[in-house]
């Protein structure tokens, strides 16, 4: 028989001792679980409709005089419901104190009404979203009892979209138009007296060529083929109709950010015309120029933006001079001016 080895044997894991020093010191208890606060009161809404209607809205005059009319447009403009609806009252003066074609209007972002008190007319306009990509829009003509309903349909990319038309009361097909990256296709059914009705088609068709731009319009059976080229510094736009072989073209040239030179010419009747424009700044502009057709030259000076409104005019007002002298008689020369002012009351 064998004997045991003296030597203490060699564990791979060292035995644990469970004298009392060693032993694990016991886990403190869990803590006890708090109990959750209270629940806050839900804050209460206040009433939007309440608000909308305390809150003041917001009065604006327009004035505008014309000294070669000698005519006064007013208009008065009101902002109610927060800038939910406009409310706008318009009327012609003119220079024996007489109101005339006096206009009211109400307008938001899905309903129109255009109130004609002289003609006791009344020309309504409504547009909504139907879904994501559906828009709906309709016109109406209370006096005439016409009106016009449109739906499109939208692409998810927004570059294609479905017009489809009709009048009311209906009469005939409806009118549908195709819109695409290159322009526009429209279809719609045409009855003329003796004629039996066909169909027309209208189109627009826009493509880059040769650094610049062709377009081909056609409409009531003309085609109109125009090609646009621009650069930093100059424009170069030749057209022609067909069938007339009407042939024109327009020149513009820049000679800096200030200074623009334009120039049309017309070869079937050899007229033109030429227009200088020198801008100051972005409220100064002068204008000269020259119409062959008319035979009179003109020099126009505006102080406010010609394309703005008057709001964001200095002082709120646009001013413009124009002198007009007429090639045949220069002692008929005219000096005229238009003032446009507006006013926040409120």
């Amino acid at each position: 028989m064998m004997e045991p080895s003296p030597q203490s044997p060699n564990y791979l894991i060292q035995p644990i001792s469970l004298s009392p020093p060693y032993l694990p010191s016991p886990s403190p208890p869990p803590p006890l679980p708090l109990e959750p606060p209270p629940p806050s009161p839900t804050p209460t809404k206040p009433n939007q409709f309440l608000s909308l209607i305390s809150k003041r809205p917001s009065v604006s005059v327009t004035s505008e005089f014309d000294s070669e009319s000698r005519i006064f447009f007013h208009r008065v403009s009101c902002k109610l419901f927060d800038n939910l609806a406009k409310l706008k009252f318009s009327f012609l003066n003119k220079s024996k104190r007489e109101i005339s074609e006096p206009q009211l209007a109400l307008t938001s972002k899905h309903l129109s009404i255009h109130y004609d008190p002289e003609e006791q007319n009344a020309l309504i306009k409504s547009s909504f979203d139907v879904g994501p990509m559906l828009h709906f829009k309709a016109t109406h003509d209370v006096k005439a009892q016409q009106g016009e309903v449109a739906m499109i349909a939208n692409s998810a990319d927004t570059s294609y979209a479905v017009e489809v038309s009709s009048p009311v009361p209906y009469v005939g097909l409806p009118k549908a138009t195709i819109r695409f990256p290159m322009g526009e296709v429209t279809l719609e059914e045409r009855e003329e007296e003796e004629v039996p009705r066909t169909f027309s088609i209208n189109g627009i068709l826009k493509s880059p060529i040769w650094n610049g731009v062709c377009s081909a319009y056609y409409m009531d059976e003309e085609l109109k083929l125009r090609y646009s080229y621009k650069d930093g510094a100059m424009s170069f736009i030749p057209s022609v109709s067909l069938p007339s072989n009407a042939l024109s073209f327009a020149f513009k040239r820049r000679f800096s950010p200030s200074d623009k030179l334009s120039y049309w010419y017309n070869f079937d009747s050899n007229y033109w015309s030429a227009v200088y424009k020198h801008t100051y700044d972005k409220d100064y502009k002068f204008k000269a120029g020259y119409d062959s057709e008319v035979r009179l030259g003109w020099a126009s000076l505006w102080v406010g933006d010609e394309n703005g409104k008057a709001k964001t005019a200095p002082m709120k007002m646009k001013v413009q001079f124009m002198l007009q002298v007429p090639q045949d008689d220069i002692k008929s020369s005219m000096l005229m001016f238009r003032v446009k002012k507006r006013w926040d009351i409120l």
